[in-house]
């Protein structure tokens, strides 16, 4: 009786090891795919041509020029967004320095009117210039700000070996009740995403169409969401993606917004 009283407890500290453990497994894996998605190194810039399709099928492209640059890795962040097309955007700047778990700063200069005005930046699941991607679709939700769990370890998807991780807000959130992410064993980053509401709905799903290995780094540079119930999508295709440029932290300052740097913005 004694015997199987240790063996019943020792099978019992077993299992909460392994639960405790698979916890810490799952923070870790969604801080280095974020790290992964994010922060490929200290800094990156890219031209993006981004269509948004309508229910009816109605196509809208823009196109842009995205800095980065990495104050910390995994912490502070800064872009800078210079828009090309089409014309009613046409040489809009758009500036967000990051503070991830605080509010980021947001600036836009409109040319139109040449006045550079700082927004509010306490929506951060607000439209990305009227597109089905967030403002934290574009620079990322930190994993501190959710309780991870892993679901599987042993999912498929296009091929790619991965992690099957479900999130739940730490806070009350609008973005999402539970956000489930199938995140590559090999590479890191999340090559799908579905998004929940609190009654379990399914609202939008991320996928990576395609990624490439830029400059040593592991690049998504093609991602597209999908707003379920309202049968529409935005794609993103990412082009001339560089890292590590040498970009100077002057060059996202309110003077920049009026006049952009010509030898990043061709």
């Amino acid at each position: 009786m004694k015997k199987l009283l240790v063996f019943g407890m020792v099978l019992a500290l077993a299992i909460f090891a392994t639960a405790t453990l698979s916890a810490a497994d799952a923070t870790e894996i969604m801080k280095q795919s974020h790290l992964a998605y994010y922060y490929s190194g200290d800094d990156g810039m890219a031209k993006v041509s981004m269509k948004i399709v309508s229910k009816s099928g109605k196509e809208r492209i823009r196109e842009f020029t995205i800095l980065r640059l990495d104050i910390e890795d995994g912490g502070q962040q800064k872009y800078y967004t210079y828009f090309k097309k089409p014309s009613d955007v046409s040489r809009l700047t758009f500036m967000v320095w990051k503070y991830p778990g605080g509010d980021d700063k947001r600036w836009l200069y409109m040319p139109a009117i040449d006045l550079i005005k700082q927004i509010s930046a306490g929506d951060k699941t607000a439209s990305f210039v009227n597109s089905d991607f967030t403002y934290e679709d574009i620079s990322g939700r930190h994993w501190t700000e959710d309780v991870h769990t892993i679901i599987s370890e042993s999912e498929t998807v296009d091929g790619k070996e991965a992690y099957l991780i479900s999130s739940i807000p730490v806070k009350k959130y609008k973005g999402f009740a539970e956000k489930k992410s199938w995140i590559d064993k090999k590479t890191n980053l999340p090559l799908k995403e579905e998004y929940y509401d609190k009654k379990g709905e399914l609202e939008k799903i991320f996928s990576a169409d395609v990624i490439e290995e830029i400059g040593g780094f592991p690049t998504i540079t093609q991602r597209t969401i999908k707003i379920i119930k309202k049968n529409k999508y935005t794609t993103l295709t990412f082009d001339e993606i560089t890292y590590n440029t040498g970009l100077g932290d002057e060059i996202f300052t309110e003077r920049y917004l009026k006049t952009p740097p010509r030898k990043y913005i061709k």
